[in-house]
């Protein structure tokens, strides 16, 4: 049973205001695994007021400083990244082969890159008479999803770290172990006193707090586009810079050649990791009309091979989140029937022999038409919708037929075609072929949200650009 009753203010671990917990549900066995203190507005006063108070020398801190603080946190974090990985599944059920592999390894990724990053940054500019300059925005509020906890802390906070800000953390209610393991290593990395902070707590308490306050420079924010509304509504009367990675249903084009059964199989495969619980996940998946019924035998093969259960054993997919995202899940299932989509592979309720724990079946729809509810609204489980195309045209003016533009996918043998494709679709971070790079910019078109992160331009957010004309060299 895990305890985190304290929170990290001030460079100390510190009791809450007033005293009020919650306890955190393992969602593979539906029983108590830990208790949690829930912050107020008064906890959100304390930590702010220490960020303010650091960010006066923190900000003028040299680009040696700080990397040396970044590297520093780079050794603690090699010494923990078991026990990240241990926590990351008990609290929102990754498999071990996942925790203990891509969600720890993508902390890691994205804190060398930031590392990387800052060696080379230029923060100022010469440009005749003038100098461009770019300086830490303030005090950041930086509010973190559950589903890939350790990826959305890391590209936040490392950013906000080089480029010399100060900050709050508000780490997601279901799942906040891996945060505080990671306030953990912070703390006995050197981070000096006030620079990180992190509370735990409710969104609708701590991420109101923070996004009100008149001290909090900048929010960033990962998480539904209804939230992501009502942040920047709370922020506006305070001018704040509004950073946000919100929804998305992307689309995964599988071109029309020889191998478009090994690409289906990839993306249906690829699409169930994390139980399907990826903002930019390739959940719609587009296909040539004329190879319907190749392309969802592939589907339907891929998705019976991927195994389900117990997180701690050898399997592909562990249970969701939670009993409400089961729910929710199980809904849009029915809706999709109920639309007459028809189910290839899965469907309702939970796979055979599990009976306790928040698992859902790897769900594959065909019949199914872009207009459909399945089609247009983030399910956030494993549920892939299959798509017809007549051809390419009527394949991209499917994909980008969406209120959401976070993520795309194109896959095929000839790669002038993808990338064809790729340059038409109106998103912001396409994969093709399997394509994968920690410093290209990640982020959204559209009610996907707004800012980039990852790499040289997850710097940009944190950074204000000043002119000094009249700066002699």
């Amino acid at each position: 049973m895990r305890e985190y009753l304290k929170f990290y203010i001030d460079g100390q671990w510190v009791a809450p205001s007033t005293p009020k917990t919650a306890e955190v549900i393992n969602p593979a066995t539906e029983a108590v695994s830990g208790r949690i203190s829930l912050g107020s507005a008064a906890d959100v006063d304390k930590a702010v007021a220490a960020a303010k108070k650091a960010f006066a020398s923190w900000s003028q801190t040299t680009r040696e400083q700080r990397l040396d603080v970044l590297q520093s946190i780079q050794a603690e974090y090699a010494k923990r990244q078991t026990e990240i990985g241990d926590a990351i599944m008990e609290e929102m059920g990754a498999p071990s082969g996942l925790a203990q592999g891509f969600h720890t390894a993508l902390g890691a990724g994205h804190l060398a890159t930031a590392i990387e990053v800052l060696k080379e940054f230029k923060f100022s500019e010469q440009r005749g008479a003038t100098l461009i300059a770019k300086e830490p925005i303030g005090v950041c509020a930086l509010i973190t999803p559950w589903n890939w906890p350790m990826n959305q802390i890391a590209v936040k906070v490392f950013p906000a770290l080089a480029t010399g800000c100060t900050m709050i953390l508000k780490p997601p209610q279901l799942a906040p172990y891996s945060a505080q393991i990671f306030a953990e290593i912070l703390d006995k990395a050197g981070v000096p006193k006030g620079v990180f902070n992190m509370l735990q707590g409710s969104g609708a308490v701590i991420g109101t707090a923070l996004s009100t306050h008149p001290d909090v420079d900048l929010i960033s924010f990962t998480g539904s586009e209804g939230v992501g509304v009502e942040i920047a509504k709370n922020a506006a009367p305070g001018v704040k810079r509004v950073c946000q990675e919100l929804g998305g249903k992307s689309a995964f084009v599988v071109l029309d050649d020889a191998d478009l059964a090994k690409n289906v199989a990839s993306a249906t495969s690829s699409m169930m990791i994390n139980s399907g619980q990826t903002c930019s996940a390739g959940s719609r998946l587009l296909v040539p009309k004329k190879r319907m019924a190749e392309a969802l035998e592939a589907a339907k093969a891929a998705a019976e091979g991927v195994t389900v259960g117990d997180p701690k054993g050898n399997v592909a997919m562990g249970p969701v989140v939670s009993k409400a995202q089961y729910n929710i899940i199980q809904e849009y299932i029915e809706t999709g029937v109920g639309e007459g989509a028809k189910i290839v592979a899965g469907g309702a309720g939970r796979p055979e022999g599990l009976s306790k724990g928040w698992y859902v079946k790897p769900t594959v729809f065909g019949n199914v038409s872009n207009s459909m509810r399945i089609a247009r609204e983030e399910i956030f489980g494993p549920v892939l919708v299959v798509i017809g195309y007549d051809d390419v045209d009527d394949a991209v003016a499917i994909a980008n037929d969406s209120d959401f533009g976070l993520a795309g996918y194109v896959n095929g043998a000839d790669a002038a075609a993808c990338n064809a494709v790729a340059r038409r679709m109106r998103t912001g971070w396409i994969s093709i072929n399997g394509g994968y790079d920690f410093h290209a910019p990640f982020g959204g078109y559209k009610k996907s949200g707004n800012g980039r992160e990852w790499g040289e331009f997850g710097f940009h957010e944190y950074l204000e650009v000043k002119s000094m004309l009249g700066y002699a060299p």
